[in-house]
């Protein structure tokens, strides 16, 4: 079976075609500027060694996914003798509220999507326009909608509930939803196969442009960092994190500014890029220039810092006690500051990182001191496969 897992933004698609028999990746792509006026469209593709790229107009994502469709099949170059081998698409797709978990994409599921744009604004509106276009252009292809929330259902209502007004869960279903499900859920089997061992007490950090913790007990979520929305949470790169609502009334008094400036604001010109006094929303710049006395750039490096750390302890407590602590993400894979710095006195939780295996890190290891008791790891995620399973598991079942 061959599972086509697509990943969509505004103007973006990209894709990974995996054969389930054996869980390998067949080809990934991606094309850009969709539906841009007079732009042209950088359509590239990778089928094992072969690496191809054209550009074109490409008005819809229903044009993109014909593309993608076509260089697969191609009689020289591809990877499929036709376009019926594809058995469904797949998507990482982020908010339906209590339409959660693995679905059939249909009209309820996209009524709902819609009608929660305003809870994930950047993720919802694009994947509602891709999915109508895909289903008037593939009426015979399963689509199927993998949710980021999915992952967190098992989360108990302790850690779930915001003390609201109880009725405003039962009416609106606010609460914490949790977000990052593929990412955290690819983490937490990789490290019970790593570790060979089904029961374990895990913090995964998702770290990236968009970041998340959560803890885990036995491959289950027990809490996660993100809540309602993607905006809380970890400082993201230009997302404020967590934030008190009842800053916002005097923040309209004193600057009169309307509610939706201000949020615009906190979602946009948050987080790191806000932290740094507008310098950037990169940890990489960001560390650059704090290596060069950057006093905005070292206070948003400190608290990103601060939050992720904060939030390990808290897990520690979730948890009763941790087995292995592991990183992910494009930061968490790649920042050797980012990782000492918050491994940095937890001697006193028996987790300690070995510095030369923190700078000699290249790709999934082990990061721990031979005296550390927690296991620390660097596993790279796979988001697509997961939804490659969840896709595959929905249609065979």
């Amino acid at each position: 079976m061959k599972i086509l897992v697509a990943n969509l933004g505004s103007t973006s698609f990209k894709y990974r075609l995996f054969d389930m028999e054996t869980e390998t990746q067949l080809a990934r792509g991606g094309i850009d500027r969709i539906g841009q006026p007079g732009a042209e469209s950088s359509c590239s593709v990778e089928i094992g060694s072969h690496k191809s790229e054209r550009t074109q107009v490409v008005p819809d994502h229903a044009s993109a996914v014909q593309i993608c469709l076509e260089q697969l099949t191609d009689s020289e170059t591809g990877c499929l003798s036709s376009v019926e081998e594809v058995a469904a698409i797949g998507f990482k797709a982020v908010f339906a509220g209590k339409l959660s978990g693995v679905r059939k994409v249909d009209s309820e599921l996209l009524e709902m999507m819609d009608e929660l744009s305003d809870v994930a604004p950047a993720h919802n509106p694009p994947y509602v326009k891709a999915m109508r276009e895909l289903q008037a252009a593939f009426p015979e292809m399963p689509l199927v909608a993998a949710l980021e929330t999915g992952f967190h259902e098992t989360i108990p209502q302790a850690n779930r509930l915001y003390a609201v007004p109880f009725e405003w869960q039962e009416k609106y279903s606010i609460q914490r939803w949790g977000f990052h499900g593929a990412s955290h859920r690819f983490i937490g089997q990789r490290t019970a196969e790593l570790l060979g061992r089904d029961d374990l007490k895990i913090v995964s950090c998702h770290l990236g442009g968009s970041s998340s913790l959560c803890a885990q007990k036995g491959g289950q979520s027990m809490a996660t960092t993100m809540g309602m929305t993607p905006q809380t949470g970890l400082p993201q790169n230009n997302r404020v994190g967590d934030f008190d609502p009842f800053a916002l009334p005097l923040l309209m008094r004193k600057s009169g500014k309307s509610l939706e400036e201000l949020l615009s604001e906190l979602g946009k010109s948050g987080g790191l890029l806000g932290l740094s006094g507008g310098m950037s929303s990169d940890i990489r710049d960001l560390e650059e220039a704090a290596g060069n006395n950057h006093e905005g750039a070292q206070r948003a490096l400190d608290v990103y810092v601060a939050n992720i750390r904060h939030y390990i302890g808290a897990y520690m407590a979730v948890l009763e006690g941790i087995d292995a602590l592991v990183f992910t993400g494009g930061i968490g894979e790649n920042s050797q500051y980012i990782r000492q710095h918050v491994c940095a006195g937890f001697d006193w939780a028996g987790l300690k990182l070995d510095e030369s295996k923190n700078q000699a890190a290249n790709g999934e290891g082990s990061l721990a001191a031979a005296e550390s008791k927690v296991q620390i790891w660097i596993v790279p995620t796979n988001e697509e496969l997961v939804v490659a399973r969840q896709t595959e598991s929905l249609i065979t079942s």
